[in-house]
């Protein structure tokens, strides 16, 4: 079991925002190598120096506390869903309860998202929001499914005691179907690429389309720390957490939570978007019942032993 420390609550929003500035320079960079042009890993910094500095603006009756709370809440989503997260032996807040903590702070983001694109009282950061939250409508269940069947393999909802049953084997090795769409599910629960419908450029922008300055830096930064916080909860979940040979526990985490999260930028940049309707199709026809599948695998191989 993992044990909570008060100085690692300190440390870990530091981490998990240094793992946001390398997966978005990362980011960049292939972006620059796609369109042939110069690697640029300081454009991430440069950008957020502008906009610290930029100008606020507004469209007419907008609703600008709607609008910064749901940033804001996007931004503390991100962090409390890692607090139940171990990296080896080390956890904020080492609940009885941390994989349920988790999908409920993740699901805080169809709300913020939402009112971001609400209160921005535009047409097009409006659309956005909806299709955001009927994009969470597809990959919520599958997620959901990828998760019980992680808990239920190691018979608890507590996260260091799903690390702690993989001593033998990683459930992604005899969970592959549920570790393939909790990866997938991380990458729509962050509207990061292919599911970045929520800020597409073909809606202006979505629900960034009026959102200037800190407000937008604080947005992004939100989805940022989505992806990691996802990445890093597939550690404990499915790669054995801290386990690892000659380095301490918290550095196997930080490593294998580094590997999925280039993993799923490096995907982002590979896969086009896929419209919401297509996704809605392909979650509900395949995800869900190979998700159901996978959880009566697992239950059945429990019971047995």
């Amino acid at each position: 079991m993992a044990e909570p420390s008060a100085w690692w609550g300190v440390l870990l929003p530091l981490l998990l925002v240094l793992f946001a500035v390398a997966a978005a320079s990362f980011d960049n960079v292939l972006a620059a190598r796609a369109a042939g042009a110069p690697a640029d890993p300081l454009g991430p910094l440069r950008s957020v120096a502008g906009l610290l500095v930029q100008q606020r603006r507004r469209t007419i009756a907008a609703d600008s506390l709607l609008r910064r709370a749901g940033g804001f809440a996007l931004l503390v989503a991100a962090f409390l869903a890692s607090a139940a997260t171990p990296f080896g032996h080390l956890v904020t807040a080492d609940l009885s309860v941390g994989v349920v903590w988790f999908n409920a702070m993740e699901v805080v983001a169809w709300a913020a998202v939402w009112l971001v694109g609400w209160g921005s009282n535009s047409a097009f950061g409006l659309v956005a929001g909806y299709r955001f939250v009927a994009l969470g409508l597809a990959y919520e269940l599958p997620h959901m499914f990828a998760l019980i069947t992680a808990a239920v393999g190691a018979g608890s909802l507590r996260v260091s005691d799903i690390a702690a049953a993989q001593d033998g084997l990683w459930f992604a090795v005899w969970m592959p179907v549920a570790f393939v769409v909790y990866l997938v599910s991380v990458l729509g629960m962050s509207f990061f690429r292919p599911f970045d419908q929520a800020v597409s450029r073909e809606a202006a922008g979505g629900v960034l389309v009026e959102l200037p300055g800190v407000d937008r830096l604080v947005f992004l930064a939100g989805r940022w720390l989505l992806l990691v916080s996802g990445s890093a909860m597939a550690v404990p979940l499915f790669l054995g957490g801290g386990s690892g040979p000659l380095l301490p526990g918290w550095l196997w985490s930080v490593l294998k939570t580094a590997a999925v999260l280039a993993l799923l930028v490096w995907t982002g940049r590979r896969v086009p978007t896929i419209r919401v309707e297509r996704f809605q199709e392909i979650a509900w026809i395949v995800l869900i019942p190979a998700t159901l599948v996978q959880a009566l695998v697992v239950s059945i191989v429990v019971v047995v032993q």
